[in-house]
């Protein structure tokens, strides 16, 4: 139950960083404009999410001038979680009776 809980939460937050990383692409190319209250408000809201989640990888990260590749780092991050580790997790479940 708990895994299968983390597994959604895991799912949602790779469609987040996802909608954020196009959303900062159509900004930086002028497609929208966060001047507008919908897009400014969703703008705010995701940055409050991803932020904490992108601050270590940027402090050890280089800088590659305008391209900022902290968002492929993360999602990396979570295929690796929802690959091996869930499935290691979920082995260790069923063997201890956990599942």
């Amino acid at each position: 139950m708990f895994l299968d809980i983390l597994s959604i939460l895991l799912n949602i937050l790779w469609w987040i960083i996802i909608v954020q990383a196009v959303m900062s692409w159509l900004i930086a190319f002028n497609v929208i404009n966060t001047h507008n209250d919908f897009v400014g408000q969703l703008w705010h809201v995701l940055d409050r999410i991803t932020e904490p989640l992108y601050r270590p990888f940027r402090r050890i990260m280089p800088d590659f001038g305008g391209i900022d590749l902290t968002p492929m780092v993360v999602l990396i991050l979570l295929i690796i979680i929802q690959g091996p580790v869930m499935t290691y997790l979920y082995r260790l479940g069923v063997q201890t009776g956990m599942a």
